[in-house]
This record gives structure tokens, C-alpha cells and sequence, in this order.
């Protein structure tokens, strides 16, 4: 790093490697975090003025569980668990910057919706796409593979583009330096309209979804199915429907079907509130389905996903 990075004045971690694995979350992230920290910090020595650290919606236990919510920045850490390597993540930027002249923040994106150019380890938007369009080439109604409760839940999302934003805002001026913030776009959504939506937009016309199964001994809300189950065997599919409108034909084993079964099946809300953000002077706001729409576009734009001016040629209305 030295010859590129020694006269860095800002630092900023995004980088997280990921496994379905919950318990080995942290051995992953915690060194990823404590190379690049001492790394940057040794080469860039006095000229360092700010390291932004991003962690997100686990750092107040959602990915376990049931918590407070609206999630705010003052709220008192949870539980230790294997899981969370973010307290551990930002246990090492406080001890370093104790030691230091430069400042620090944290941002708490909720879930990210956005384009990658490749496979990463939670990508929302990109496999309910997958999912959409290989439904519509097979004529099949695409059904909301979660649960009934958050199938009529209320949610909230990150896009990329203002969460990108928010971190130079968050860095750049002298009131933020040292504060945690939240980062969502401002408005919410409930799931059952939200699917519907996206549907309309693949030319998809999906009814009201009324038949749920029931519930798990202990009680949890039994999901619809599994979309790593449905996943099995279709990637022929998502190939000729590409040969047909164009594509990526590898992007079909981009798809995070065991993460999309997770965000989906769980019983509990998962919002985050940034009101801090607004009182420090953040004011940018997005309209979750549009960030949606043009992530979707930008993924066309890219090869991705196949045009869907091509797509809208062939609507397809669904019977319940």
C-alpha cells in the first residue's frame, strides 16, 4: 500500500466476507478489519484525518432476533454472540484512534440494494430478479418464497448510491467526525405491495398472495418454500431465457438464494431510524421502488439481466 497510500487523508472499510455460516462471521471480518486498519494507519502515518468503518443492521442484533425498533445510534450494544464481529470491528478503530490525531465514524447501513459487477454474499435485488424472470419464462406465478408475517411486514432499504453519500457527508465535515449513523432512504415499504411492484416492472402481473402454510413446533412462521430449493436445477432456464433477450448466463450462480430465504422468513421488524443523521444536517431522501427500478436498469446496462424493453414485449398475467 505505501507507494499509493501515503499521503491518504481519508480511510473507508466496505469490505465484508461472507458465509451462510452465522458462528464464523467474525473469524472472517475481524482480521479483514484489523489488517487494513494497522495497514493504513502505519503507511499513511500524520497524513490521516478520517478511517470510516461500515458495518449495518447487525450491530443491533436483527440478524438474531427480535429488537428494539426503530434501531437508534444510542442504543446499548446486545449480547456478545460469534456473529457480531462489528462491536470487535469498532473496538480496534476506538483503541487505535485513542492513540491517533485522526477522527472516526461508523455507518449502519439497513439492507443494501445496488449493482455489483460480480458475486458478493447478499444480493437482494439481482436474485429476486433471477427469481422473477426465469418464473415468467416458465409461465410459473412467482410466488413470495417467505413468511406471512413479513410478507405483510413494513421494511426498509439502503441504496448503494446514497449510502456512498452519506459517507463522504459523514467525513468531509468537522460535526460528524467521531459519530455512528444510521443510513436508510428515508422512506418504507411493505413487502406485499413491494413484490407486486417489482413484478409489474418484469411485465409480471401477481395477485394477492392469500394461502400461507402454518407454523413450526416452536412456533415460527413456516416459510412459503425455499428459494435455494426452488434454485436447484434451473440455471438451463435462466440460460435460455438469455440466449433469447440476452444476459449473463453465469449470473444465475450469482443469485443469494439463502440469504433471500432469511430476509424474507423472518418474524420481526427490522428498521432503522435516522433521525441523527437529519439532526447532524444529512438530507438526501429515496424512494425505495425507484433505487429498486434503477438497479435493476443498471444491471441491464451491464450485461446483467437482459433488457427490459425486450422483456415488457412478453407481459405475462398470473392467475392466483
Amino acid at each position: 500500500m505505501r507507494p499509493f497510500c501515503e499521503d491518504v487523508t481519508h480511510a473507508y472499510f466496505t469490505s465484508y466476507a461472507h458465509t451462510d455460516e452465522l458462528a464464523k462471521l467474525g473469524d472472517l471480518n475481524i482480521p479483514l478489519f484489523e489488517n487494513f486498519l494497522h495497514a493504513i494507519d502505519s503507511v499513511a502515518g500524520s497524513s490521516l484525518q478520517r478511517v470510516c468503518l461500515q458495518t449495518g443492521g447487525k450491530h443491533y442484533g436483527y440478524h438474531l432476533g427480535s429488537g428494539t425498533c426503530p434501531a437508534r445510534e444510542t442504543m446499548p450494544r446486545c449480547d456478545p454472540h460469534p456473529s457480531n464481529f462489528y462491536y470487535p470491528q469498532e473496538d480496534l478503530m476506538f483503541k487505535l484512534h485513542a492513540k491517533r490525531s485522526w477522527s472516526w465514524n461508523v455507518i449502519r447501513p439497513s439492507g443494501i440494494v445496488g449493482f455489483t459487477p460480480g458475486q458478493n454474499g447478499m444480493s437482494e435485488a439481482l436474485t429476486l430478479a433471477l427469481y422473477m424472470l426465469v418464473c415468467k419464462e416458465l409461465g410459473e406465478t412467482p410466488l413470495f418464497p417467505g413468511n406471512q408475517y413479513f410478507y405483510n411486514a413494513v421494511d426498509d432499504d439502503s441504496y448503494a448510491v446514497s449510502l456512498a453519500d452519506m459517507t463522504i457527508w459523514a467525513t468531509t465535515n468537522e460535526n460528524t467526525k467521531n459519530e455512528a449513523f444510521n443510513h436508510a432512504n428515508g422512506d418504507t415499504y411493505v413487502w406485499k405491495y413491494h413484490f407486486a411492484d417489482i413484478g409489474k416492472y418484469f411485465g409480471i402481473t401477481i395477485p394477492e398472495q392469500t394461502e400461507w402454510p402454518g407454523e413450526y413446533n416452536d412456533g415460527r412462521l413456516v416459510t412459503q418454500f425455499r428459494m435455494k430449493d426452488w434454485a436447484e436445477g434451473k440455471k438451463h432456464v435462466w440460460e435460455r431465457l438469455c440466449d433469447k433477450y440476452g444476459g449473463n448466463k453465469d449470473a444465475f450462480d450469482w443469485g443469494t438464494w439463502d440469504f433471500f430465504d432469511w430476509t424474507t422468513g423472518k418474524s420481526w421488524p427490522t428498521i432503522l431510524s435516522i433521525t441523527k443523521a437529519r439532526k447532524f444536517g444529512w438530507n438526501r431522501y429515496d424512494d425505495t421502488h425507484e433505487t429498486w427500478i434503477e438497479t435493476f436498469k443498471t444491471f441491464e446496462n451491464a450485461g446483467v439481466l437482459p433488457p427490459s424493453a425486450l422483456l415488457s414485449n412478453k407481459t405475462v398475467e398470473m392467475e392466483a
